[in-house]
């Protein structure tokens, strides 16, 4: 099984991409966001999930281990196959993505493509309890950031959520459920902005929690 890629973007279309490595080029499924951030010749690193089937082999890359553990959890639930999932994907973060769970925000989820309403609802409300544990996973998984070209970009956008997975883990070290601790930092994000540290997400998590 492949489990990563890494070599050349030798072309970019609408929903996939085509790595060269050394020569041989691998045909990847991937989402609107990572290949937003691809150039065409610069290198690039993706982390790859296989799927098997009797007549065809697909493969998927992703930014991130945590990116692909979410394409993974989403398809647990029922209705959501690879391609809603990648979709879900290209239009939340990771981290945007957890904070719409923890919120119940189920209308963020619905701007996904080939998502609907009940959908949405079904996806908030069946991954409430796996998003803290993706959330921190963050903190233990090196991002994957692309080559040269929109190298800045890439790992700026590869430490999105650090912040706040610190002050989840944090909160969930003082005794909060683990639940309760994304809720409450999911206010604190949504309410201090994108530039908030950890030390500042922390505090006010921790007013939302006196409540």
């Amino acid at each position: 099984m492949i489990g990563k890629l890494k070599g050349l973007v030798d072309a970019i279309g609408e929903s996939h991409c085509i790595i060269d490595v050394n020569g041989v080029g691998y045909e990847v499924q991937a989402s609107a966001r990572a290949l937003r951030n691809m150039e065409m010749g610069q290198p690039v690193t993706l982390v790859i999930d296989t799927h098997v089937r009797e007549d065809a082999i697909r493969l998927f890359g992703f930014t991130s281990e945590v990116e692909r553990s979410w394409f993974r959890t989403l398809q647990n639930v029922q209705g959501v196959g690879s391609k809603v999932a990648l979709g879900v994907l290209g239009t939340l973060s990771t981290q945007d993505l957890s904070n719409a769970i923890a919120l119940g925000d189920w209308a963020s989820v619905e701007q996904a493509p080939g998502v609907g309403k009940k959908l949405a609802q079904r996806i908030v409300a069946e991954l409430k309890d796996k998003a803290p544990a993706l959330a921190v996973a963050g903190l233990h998984i090196p991002a994957t950031v692309n080559g040269a070209g929109k190298g800045a970009r890439d790992a700026a956008e590869a430490g999105d959520g650090h912040a706040t997975a610190e002050a989840i883990s944090a909160l969930t070290n003082l005794g909060y459920n683990p639940v309760q601790a994304s809720q409450a930092i999911a206010v604190a994000a949504r309410d201090l902005g994108a530039e908030a540290d950890t030390a500042k997400l922390i505090r006010r998590g921790l007013r939302e929690l006196a409540r």
